[in-house]
């Protein structure tokens, strides 16, 4: 059986998904870009602010279904640049604990939804 996860502390979908479905004690995030929640803006200011906004949504989908990131398992990122994977990377790897970091890929990709420049999705266990 699934539930959706919602929380008002994330950005709401823009389309017909759910910002994350929970199924046995496994959490399937969908992609988080860097929309403030409160005023529904993008956070574009430089790229390791817009990944930090990224990661704060994602903390609270991942709150809102009682797990943080060390529940985390596998992640998904999706760059329009390469060349910010660095700046991207450091910004996310501040959230996990190195040692039991989950597995991930980062790809580039043409274009993100909105035009942001990085979207992260995420898997986790209970």
């Amino acid at each position: 059986m699934k539930k959706i996860i919602f929380t008002d502390k994330a950005p709401a979908p823009i389309g017909p998904y759910n910002q994350a479905v929970l199924v046995g004690n496994t959490l399937y995030t969908s992609g988080q870009i860097a929309i403030n929640p409160t005023n529904g803006e993008l956070v574009l200011t430089d790229i390791e602010t817009e990944t930090k906004q990224v990661m704060e949504n994602m903390k609270a989908v991942l709150e809102a279904a009682e797990m943080t990131f060390e529940n985390v398992i596998k992640t998904s990122i999706f760059i329009s640049d390469m060349n910010d994977f660095g700046r991207i990377n450091s910004v996310y790897g501040s959230y996990f604990d190195e040692k039991n970091a989950p597995a991930r890929e980062t790809v580039q990709v043409a274009c993100l939804p909105k035009n942001v420049n990085v979207e992260i999705s995420m898997i986790a266990i209970k």
